[in-house]
C-alpha cells in the first residue's frame, strides 16, 4: 500500500504487512512515521493512492462501510465522551440490553468502580468526564469499543496518558478485551507490546523491520535503539 495526500510526498511508501486472526501486531516508530495512517485506511476514512487492503480475502474497497466498522472498534490514545449516564456512554446511540453493557464493562476491568458510585450505571458524567479519573474513562471508553463485539481491535497505545496506578487497571481490562481478537496496536511505551505476536518498525513511511521483541532486540536495529531508550531488554 501507498498513500499521499493531494500534492505531498508518499506519507506510506510499499507498506506490506499482514497479520494471522486472532494474533496482535504492534506498530512502532516514531511520531509522524504513518502509524495513525495505517490505522484511517483500515477504518476507510482515507483511501490508498496505489495498493490494496484485505480482511481475509475481501477487498476493502469492496466492503460496505457500515458492515466493515461493525466489525472493528477503535480505543484512541485520548478519550472523549460526550456527558450523560454512564450506561449512555457505553452505548454510544447503539440499541443494546442492560446486559449487554454489564458485560463489556465486565471484560474492560469497569465494572468494579461504576458499581462503587451510588447511582451506579446511572451515574452522570459531567463534561469532559470531569468527575472521573483518566484511568476510569479509559475503561469506559474500552468497554464502549467492546459492545458491538468487535471482530478486528485497533489500539492507540491507550494507556500512555496514565499514571502507574491507572494503568495497570487499563492494561488488565485491555488484556481481556484483546482475548480471540485481531488485534493492531501502536504503541509508545514498548514494554506493554513486548509478547506482541508480531512487531512492525514503520519509519519514514515504511516498514523497516518485522518480528518478535526478542528477535528485533538481537537484530541491534531501529527497534533496539527505540528499547534502549526506554530501557527495555529481552524478557
Amino acid at each position: 500500500v501507498f498513500f499521499s495526500y493531494k500534492d505531498e510526498n508518499e506519507v506510506l511508501k510499499n507498506i506490506n504487512l499482514e497479520i494471522e486472526s486472532g494474533k496482535i501486531m504492534a506498530l512502532v516508530g516514531p511520531s509522524g512515521a504513518g502509524k495513525s495512517t495505517i490505522f484511517s485506511l483500515i477504518l476507510k476514512f482515507i483511501e490508498p493512492s496505489k495498493g490494496s487492503i484485505y480482511i481475509d480475502d475481501y477487498k476493502l474497497d469492496e466492503i460496505n462501510t457500515n458492515s466493515l466498522r461493525r466489525l472493528i472498534a477503535i480505543v484512541p490514545q485520548k478519550t472523549f465522551i460526550f456527558s450523560g449516564t454512564i450506561a449512555e456512554a457505553i452505548r454510544f446511540g447503539r440499541p443494546t440490553t442492560r446486559e449487554n453493557i454489564v458485560n463489556a464493562a465486565k471484560i474492560a476491568n469497569a465494572h468494579d468502580f461504576i458499581e462503587r458510585f451510588p447511582d451506579g450505571y446511572e451515574t452522570y458524567i459531567e463534561e469532559r468526564g470531569s468527575n472521573l479519573s483518566g484511568g476510569q474513562l479509559q475503561r469506559i471508553s474500552i468497554a464502549r469499543a467492546l459492545l458491538g463485539d468487535p471482530t478486528i481491535l485497533l489500539l492507540d497505545e491507550a494507556t500512555s496518558a496514565l499514571d502507574a496506578e491507572a494503568e495497570e487497571s487499563v492494561q488488565k481490562g485491555l488484556q481481556q478485551a484483546m482475548n480471540n481478537r485481531t488485534v493492531l496496536v501502536i504503541a509508545h511505551r514498548l514494554s506493554t507490546i513486548q509478547k506482541a505476536d508480531k512487531i512492525a518498525v514503520i519509519e519514514k513511511g515504511r516498514v523497516c523491520e518485522v518480528g518478535k521483541h526478542n528477535d528485533l532486540i538481537k537484530k541491534k536495529g531501529r527497534y533496539k535503539d527505540f528499547c534502549d531508550k526506554q530501557l527495555i531488554e529481552s524478557y
